[in-house]
């Protein structure tokens, strides 16, 4: 019997590539650098600023101090962190079905806490969210299960009641060393839907709303 539903944030509950893409585009136009269209930098999203440098820099990367990049990026994103991002369709019906069948939501994602807080709190749909576990909360983010657990403990529910839902391979594998329901939301960030069903979660969903049917 699921009692709760954990999600991850970015390509999960919320769009946030286009903030992010802008981030990544105003490091490069400072740097003499043409921008990156979506179709470039919204596949990297899931994996950090690392991967976004990656995309947008090349092999120029090394060429630059990567710190200071990384920098410039959080330090735009975070100033403009909700000017574009909005939740996916579905999910605020999803979080409402949930609500009104008593199901427990949380929240765990790897983004740091000085950049989620003030992002939900931005976000109508999830402003109300209680259960927030970032990847600072503790000493290890995921793919390590420690997050989860954590975020399972805080929500008193067990572990094995849970789902989880991502869409990064990480995602997959922490839900699964967490004793949890695995979830692939295949309307995320995933590099494509074939790579993603190679994760083999225990559900792949297309659609938020479609979660319903499994609870």
């Amino acid at each position: 019997m699921i009692q709760a539903v954990i999600f991850d944030l970015d390509g999960t509950l919320l769009n946030t590539c286009d903030d992010l893409g802008a981030a990544l585009n105003h490091t490069l136009e400072s740097h003499g650098l043409p921008p990156v269209t979506k179709e470039v930098y919204s596949p990297a999203i899931s994996n950090g600023v690392k991967a976004l440098l990656e995309v947008g820099f090349k092999d120029t990367l090394l060429m630059h101090d990567e710190q200071l990049l990384r920098q410039s990026v959080l330090d735009y994103y975070a100033n403009n962190i909700a000017v574009y991002s909005h939740c996916f369709a579905g999910i605020a019906q999803l979080l409402d079905t949930l609500n009104s069948r008593g199901i427990k939501i949380g929240i765990m994602t790897n983004k740091p806490t000085f950049l989620t807080l003030p992002l939900l709190e931005r976000i109508e749909e999830l402003k109300n969210i209680e259960v927030v576990v970032c990847g600072d909360t503790l000493d290890e983010a995921k793919p390590s299960p420690k997050p989860l657990l954590h975020a399972a403990q805080q929500l008193a529910v067990n572990p094995q009641h849970c789902f989880y839902v991502g869409d990064a391979a990480r995602d997959i594998e922490a839900a699964k060393a967490a004793n949890m329901r695995s979830v692939a939301a295949l309307w995320g960030y995933v590099p494509s839907q074939e790579i993603a069903l190679s994760w083999d979660a225990d559900l792949n969903l297309t659609n938020p709303e479609s979660l319903i049917a499994h609870i």
